[in-house]
């Protein structure tokens, strides 16, 4: 190898005579075979490869599979030690493979050699690269956490209203349960000392058991049937002489309560113990009422509680087979109090779709992502779909919105770091940013947009199968 064959090389073509010189003293021109490894991630990053003739691919090992660029013959392109001008911060590993995929030649330099030469070559370019690779990289680090705790804020505030709601339904149903057990319990004192059998007191009972099944349980009946129905009870229980019949008869209708019923207790208890028995009956009604107000608030509370460790995964490996639908509902799920009431939500979900191999907890910040943006672009107004489905061996999920669309002159643009179209304070411009280096980075998969007025779609596609080496 000479000079002249350097220089045609892009990396060289501006060095000088005496530059390309020194290079082919500290450098060496080295052969490959077809499928032979140039330099093997993890190992010691000693040299700096250039390709010069043949053909090579980059090869990355993540925790999610490997990572296979595109097989590449332009001469010149490069890989190994590519970072050994950081000096003491260059990754002491290689942090990628290359393997030769047809018969191929290189030139390559000894890591420190090359080190060396871009510090005495480059100087001020070598200080300004470690200060924006080094700086840039603190200061992704520092937006990255920032940005995931805003989200996270945003969610916890989301939850806390809807914690809020069952939370303070199973309070106030407490507080009533508590005094209508102290008038159940008057109310049965009453009928002991009124000297009701106690065969009475269980055909009373009995009843009572009868109509607190039947809570909730009462066929749909029209407003105008539900009022008429409760002043015919009304009247009933004003004729036994109980004073606050009209508090007591919505109860009883509830529980499906008749004229026919109250007859029947009439029959049971006798006339005597009448009055008491149907207040006793009414409160016992009541009672079953809140029950069940508070069962049904502390299902919801769990229910939203199990959402956000799903959303979370606080409970589970990092890496795992999980199931698509489940980490798009917690994520809905987290998110309906964020939801403005003019926003509708449609999901169409391919049920048949396996489960895939993912990074959970990292995928639901992608959905967490792509909501936002959608429910930011619509304003408040529009509909929010979410659809699933797969192709042969990819899973696809897909997150639309009927806002005004991307522009055509940024489309292109929106997963760089830092863009955003959000005002000042509204966005880093790193969400989609972030999105897309865990469904590609992460993952292997694939993550697209397309944009007209109305409909705006992003697409995310990720492998079915963990990807092996």
């Amino acid at each position: 190898m000479n000079a002249d064959e350097l220089r045609k090389l892009f990396l060289f073509e501006r060095l000088s005579d005496e530059q390309l010189e020194l290079l082919l003293t500290k450098g060496a021109e080295r052969t490959y075979a077809q499928d032979e490894m140039i330099v093997t991630q993890g190992e010691e990053a000693t040299c700096f490869v250039v390709l010069v003739e043949g053909e090579m691919q980059m090869i990355t090992e993540t925790t999610a599979g490997t990572v296979a660029a595109p097989r590449t013959s332009q001469p010149g392109v490069y890989g190994g030690a590519t970072q050994a001008w950081l000096g003491p911060q260059a990754p002491p590993l290689y942090t990628h493979s290359l393997k030769a995929t047809a018969p191929s030649r290189t030139f390559e330099l000894p890591a420190k050699k090359f080190a060396y030469i871009v510090a005495e070559w480059f100087p001020m370019a070598t200080h300004l690269l470690q200060g924006m690779f080094l700086g840039g990289r603190v200061q992704r680090e520092i937006i990255d956490r920032r940005q995931r705790l805003a989200a996270l804020g945003q969610i916890t505030a989301g939850l806390t209203h809807e914690l809020n709601n069952p939370a303070a339904a199973a309070v106030r149903a407490v507080g009533e349960l508590r005094q209508l057990i102290r008038n159940s319990r008057i109310q049965l004192a009453e009928l002991a000392e009124g000297g009701i059998p106690p065969e009475k007191l269980r055909a009373l009972i009995d009843t009572v058991e009868m109509c607190a099944q039947a809570v909730g349980n009462v066929p749909k009946r029209t407003p105008m049937e539900v009022s008429d129905a409760e002043d015919e009870i009304g009247d009933a229980l004003e004729e036994i002489g109980i004073d606050d019949a009209w508090d007591l008869a919505p109860g009883l209708v509830n529980a499906g309560f008749t004229i026919e019923t109250m007859d029947k207790v009439r029959h049971k208890v006798g006339d005597q113990h009448a009055g008491t028995a149907l207040r006793w009956l009414s409160e016992a009604v009541e009672i079953s009422q809140m029950l069940k107000e508070v069962t049904e608030a502390t299902e919801r509370i769990s229910s939203l509680l199990a959402s956000a460790k799903q959303y979370s995964q606080m409970d589970r490996a990092p890496f795992q087979t999980v199931d698509v639908h489940e980490l798009l509902e917690s994520t809905i799920a987290i998110f309906r109090g964020k939801i403005p009431p003019g926003v509708t939500v449609v999901t169409d979900f391919d049920r048949t779709l396996p489960p895939i191999p993912a990074y959970a907890g990292e995928l639901n910040q992608v959905w967490t992502n792509l909501i936002h943006n959608a429910l930011d672009a619509m304003e408040g107004e529009g509909t929010l779909t979410i659809r699933t489905a797969h192709d042969e061996d990819e899973a696809i999920i897909e997150i639309g919105d009927t806002g005004p669309g991307v522009p055509e002159a940024i489309k292109e643009r929106v997963f760089e770091p830092f863009f955003t179209t959000k005002g000042v304070g509204k966005g880093t411009g790193l969400g989609l940013d972030i999105s897309y280096r865990i469904v590609a980075g992460r993952h292997g998969g694939e993550i697209k947009m397309r944009s007209a007025p109305g409909d705006t779609w992003f697409e995310v596609r990720l492998p079915l199968r963990e990807i092996v080496s």
